[in-house]
This record gives structure tokens, sequence and C-alpha cells, in this order.
């Protein structure tokens, strides 16, 4: 235990908490904000554990940075000698014991964000043989996170994806994993939300799964009659819609290409000339109808000008644009720093460039102190950040999950 606190008598979180595939730790932050101790985060790419470790500090019980587990939640065998499930087992087994020791009353949660790159649209560009068994792998991970919920019985579970994975074509992935549960005790819900509705500065749809085992929960929580649903909110009564100026209007200007000296992950990209002319000749909000009759000339890029006239219309219209100042931001992607990838380009006209890495992290609802490393690149940050589950999002579905059980029958 810290020093700092040792002689304090020990905090009682709201939960406790296990993050499967927590990535650099948007999920972690939420469930720590909303009052709860996360034991550990789990995901088998190591680039993120730095970023994970150093940015989220538990605020109960010991006050220890939440672990970061690196293993691979599948169980090895001859043809996949890679996983890692009866180690992961092991670890899980201490730490669940002795935190459920040290704070019995309190109830677990689970929460389980599988990566959503085999369920988007992006996925689907030609990919070498050992990046599509890698794909293949991940659609079972849903599958294979549900031997942990059956071993140790959490109160509450929370999943969150893409709102595409609920597409018959991905094979009933989604609804699968819901049927586990329900057969497990669970009484489920699920729905698409819009993140812009909970806080968050960005619109950004998604697919939310929430379940409570059925004793413990609160009958005003059912969706219906026959207590098998439960409800799901598809928005948070509390929170305000956020603009981009709202939420990044006070980061200091730079240029493309330039890191601030004082801001980690203030960085953007460089453009070529050629993309400078192009984004000082964008407004905010327009389409990139504009190219076509800047100052400079016709800047229309050849490619779109061809895909234009073989359809008979406008494509590809939000790439080498503005954000929109007075409105959420478009979903932030791990391209976010590329004004060809969308509409990432600065608000500010005075600023020709894309947004910054923080300023990305900032509308993915990340506090302003946390930093992604290596803070000396780009590509790497904006694939955590880009992957990340809104914190503000996960904040409130955890505390919603909380107040869904009733507390007599908790164990």
């Amino acid at each position: 235990m810290d020093r700092a606190h040792s002689s304090k008598s020990i905090a009682a979180p709201a939960f406790l908490a296990v993050d499967f595939f927590c990535g650099a730790g948007g999920t972690t932050r939420g469930l720590i904000d909303a009052g709860g101790y996360v034991m550990a985060g789990i995901d088998k790419d190591d680039r993120c554990k730095t970023t994970y470790a150093e940015n989220n500090i538990n605020t109960a019980v010991d006050y220890a940075s939440s672990r970061f587990l690196n293993f691979d939640v599948f169980p090895r065998d001859e043809e996949y000698e890679a996983g890692q499930q009866d180690e992961l087992i092991a670890k899980l087994d201490d730490l669940i014991g002795y935190y459920k020791r040290k704070a019995p009353k309190v109830p677990l949660l689970f929460a389980i964000c599988a990566p959503c790159q085999p369920f988007t649209r992006l996925s689907r560009k030609k990919l070498s043989d050992k990046r599509k068994k890698g794909r293949e792998k991940d659609r079972n991970l849903l599958a294979q996170a549900a031997v942990y919920v059956e071993r140790y019985m959490p109160e509450m579970v929370l999943s969150e994806n893409v709102s595409g994975i609920k597409d018959p074509k991905y094979g009933g992935i989604w609804e699968a994993f819901r049927q586990h549960l329900d057969t497990l005790g669970y009484v489920t819900g699920s729905k698409v939300v819009c993140t812009s509705k909970f806080g968050v500065p960005q619109f950004r749809k998604r697919s939310i799964l929430i379940a409570v085992r059925r004793e413990l929960v609160r009958e005003e929580r059912f969706a219906d009659m026959l207590e098998s649903e439960l409800l799901v909110p598809e928005s948070d009564p509390n929170a305000m819609v956020v603009t981009v100026a709202d939420a990044i209007g006070h980061m200091p200007p730079i240029k493309a290409g330039e890191t601030h000296i004082d801001i980690p992950n203030h960085r953007a990209r460089t453009l070529s000339e050629l993309n400078l002319k192009r984004l000082s000749s964008a407004k905010p909000g327009q389409s990139n109808a504009y190219m076509a009759t800047t100052e400079f000339g016709d800047l229309t890029l050849d490619c779109h000008r061809k895909v234009n006239e073989r359809l008979n219309n406008k494509c590809f219209t939000d790439v080498y644009t503005r954000m929109h100042p007075d409105r959420p931001s478009p979903t932030i992607t791990t391209k976010c720093h590329s004004i060809s990838n969308g509409r990432f380009g600065h608000y500010d006209m005075s600023q020709n460039r894309g947004m910054s890495l923080r300023e990305a992290a900032i509308l993915q609802s990340f506090p302003d102190d946390y930093v992604f490393y290596p803070t000396d690149q780009i590509e790497p940050v904006a694939r955590m950040i880009g992957n990340a589950v809104p914190p503000r999002l996960a904040k409130y579905f955890a505390g919603y999950l909380v107040s869904s059980i009733d507390g007599a029958h908790a164990r």
C-alpha cells in the first residue's frame, strides 16, 4: 500500500472491475471516474502498457495503478500456441480473490470491449493471410470472453463495439454473446447509441450491451413486463451537447508538423504545400467541393474527379475539410491525424493543419493530462486514441449498471 495512504481507512469503491481488451485505457479511465477500482486491464498488445499504467491510478482501496496484464485470452493448443488462458485465469484467481477479501460486499464488473476492426467497413481492404487469420480469431473474442464471465460470474457486464457488429454478415456474434449471458442467468439489454448524447464531443455510433445477474436487478430497470430485458438509456439526461470549439478551443495554436513544447501529444502532422493550399481554402463545416474553385485553381484530386464522373455523384466529400466548430466532431478514427482520411482539419482558419493528437484525445473525452506514449510518434498514438472507448461513455454506463443493482441482494 502507498505510504501516503497507509494510515487511512480503506476507501470502498463503488465496484471492482476487470477491463478485457483494455488497449490504452479508455474504458478503465471511465470506470475509475465512475468510482470503481480497476484491478487490471488485459490486452495482448504490450505497446499500450506504458500509456495504460501511467494514466490509470485507482482512487480507492490501495490507490495503486491498474495492472496491465499482457496476456492472450485464448487457450493454448496445437493450432494456437500463443494462447495464455491458463496463465491468465491463475492471475485473475489471485487478483479477484484478494480484492474480494478486502472489499467483500463490493460488486464485480467485467468490461468486455473487444477490438472493433473485424466489424468495420475499413476492415474490408485486402489483408495478408496472416492478418486474415488474426481478424477471424478476433471475431471470436466475445465468445472467448464469455468463458471468463462463466468462471467468475460478475454482478455486471459492460460491452461496447461498433454499431455494425449486429450485422448478420458477422455471424450473429453480438447476439450469440448476449444469449450466452442470458443462459448464465443475466438479464441483458442492447442498443445502438450516439456518444454525443453522453457528453462526448463527437458523433460516434456504438453498440452497447449491458448485463446484470437476474437476482440483483432492480424492478424499475426492466424494459418489459416479462422481465427479460434491461433498459438501455439512449442519452445521459445530465449531459450537455459538447461542440468541437467547446472541447478544444482552449488548446494553444500550433502549425502543421509542429509539436507544442509544454503539452504532451499536442502535435500535428506535416502537410505538403499542395495540401496546405487546399486546407487554407477550406471553410469550417463545408464539403470539399471548394477545391474546384480555389484562388490557386482547381485542386480537386484526379482520383476523386474520375470516381465522381463515373458514378455521377459526389464522393469522399469530407476529406480535406475542416471540422464544424459548433457541432460535435466526426468519429475519431485511427487516421484522425490525416486530413485525407476524413473531416479532420482544424476549424480555425488561421491554423492550416489537421487536428493534433491531443485534440483528438480530448474529442474522445480523455482528460487533458492523459498522456499517450511514445510522445514523439504519431501513428502509434493515433491508433490508441482512435481505438479507445470514450471514457465518458464508459463512466456513464458503469454508473448506470451499479444503480441497476438491488444492493440488499449483492454479495
